[in-house]
């Protein structure tokens, strides 16, 4: 007898998260320290929560227009107008988390057969969607620096490639682009009509002088961004995009009937939130960032993040994957090995969004793991 629930070889081509698999493990354990998932550890400002308590309260429940609330696509439109210049032919969207940004993105611009070009390391989603639209991801290596390079990228492109992912400040690896390299990613995208995906949620954890954004260069790039980050909301699922007018106007239909709208009462929170001034948790972050490179890299090779919350170090010369995972979970510590974000197992994540105390904690293991299986 046939299967009646006989999985689709989409879903069967999707395998579960490994950094979720941390997530779990660790509610499992009685103390650990988790430096798995990628999440601020502050919590969403009070200004903020108010005014999500106060459109709840006078009834702001209902859907709204698909494509989000009108004040706060106007909001991000004269962000994104004072950075990128004129953007007359292009529209701001709300989304349900970037994630369904990228979602909305990849349904409208693949087909099955279609192939997309994410960097290695990679955030992990960016691999399964393509999956989930009948697409193929293909990478390009961006190890041992972590920096996307125009030429490498080129090389890697056939006549089926139709989207490249671009993520700065970079998940797994905390790399910063700068403007040369924007640039030459910029007129990579026009040179050869492939449109960039600028993922650019990290966008205000940034050590570096300034974020740097490829749309700056071209108008062949979709930016994708949210609140999920710097306004400590991850479970809120706030995210936006800019795209050209067009593309974006054939999202409001697929976001009709997938998520519908955003949550109508977190888009009024997130508005307030985008005239908030999070700068004191950049620098925060930047002293974390401090604490674990300096406290690390006599250990560990590390290539020293310009921004967002992750490092990715190199695993100790001589040390498997496997035996450095094992001695991590022995003593409760909590990171995400290389493998799950990345064609190779010379590394692992770490998220230094925790208390000053976790971190310093996690890096006299990190260095007393190194020393043991040496």
């Amino acid at each position: 007898m046939t299967d009646p629930f006989r999985i689709s070889n989409r879903a069967s081509g999707i395998k579960a998260s490994g950094i979720r698999k941390f997530f779990e493990l660790g509610l499992s354990m009685k103390n650990p320290i988790d430096l798995s998932i990628g999440q601020a550890h502050f919590d969403v400002p009070d200004a903020v929560k108010q005014a999500a308590i106060d459109a709840i309260n006078e009834g702001r429940n209902r859907y709204t227009v698909t494509q989000g609330i009108p004040p706060l696509r106007e909001k991000l439109r004269e962000r994104y107008a004072r950075r990128f210049g004129n953007i007359d032919d292009c529209e701001p969207m709300v989304t349900s988390g970037v994630s369904g940004a990228l979602m909305l993105s990849f349904l409208a611009l693949l087909d099955p057969g279609d192939e997309i070009l994410i960097p290695d390391p990679y955030f992990v989603m960016y691999r399964h969607l393509a999956t989930m639209v009948g697409a193929t991801a293909r990478t390009y290596d961006i190890y041992p620096d972590f920096k996307p390079t125009a030429t490498d990228i080129r090389d890697r492109i056939t006549d089926k490639t139709r989207l490249i992912i671009v993520n700065s400040p970079s998940n797994p690896t905390g790399y910063a682009l700068n403007e040369a390299e924007a640039r030459e990613l910029a007129q990579l995208a026009d040179d050869t009509g492939i449109p960039l995906i600028s993922d650019e949620i990290y966008e205000d954890f940034i050590y570096t002088e300034r974020h740097v954004s490829p749309r700056e260069f071209t108008r062949n790039c979709i930016v994708v961004s949210g609140a999920s980050k710097s306004m400590g909301m991850p479970g809120w699922r706030i995210g936006w995009m800019l795209a050209p007018r067009e593309l974006t106007e054939r999202m409001y239909s697929l976001q009709q009937f997938s998520y519908v709208c955003a949550p109508a009462p977190l888009q009024w929170a997130a508005l307030k939130g985008l005239d908030q001034d999070f700068s004191a948790h950049r620098e925060e972050y930047r002293g974390k960032r401090d604490l674990v490179y300096e406290g690390l890299k006599d250990n560990y090779r590390i290539v020293k993040p310009g921004g967002a919350f992750y490092m990715f170090p190199y695993l100790p010369e001589g040390v498997d994957a496997e035996r450095f995972m094992e001695a991590c979970i022995k003593r409760e510590l909590l990171v995400v090995p290389g493998a799950a974000c990345s064609d190779k197992a010379t590394n692992f994540r770490l998220c230094f969004a925790a208390t000053d105390d976790k971190l310093k904690t996690a890096v006299d293991m990190l260095n007393d793991i190194a020393k043991e299986l040496k």
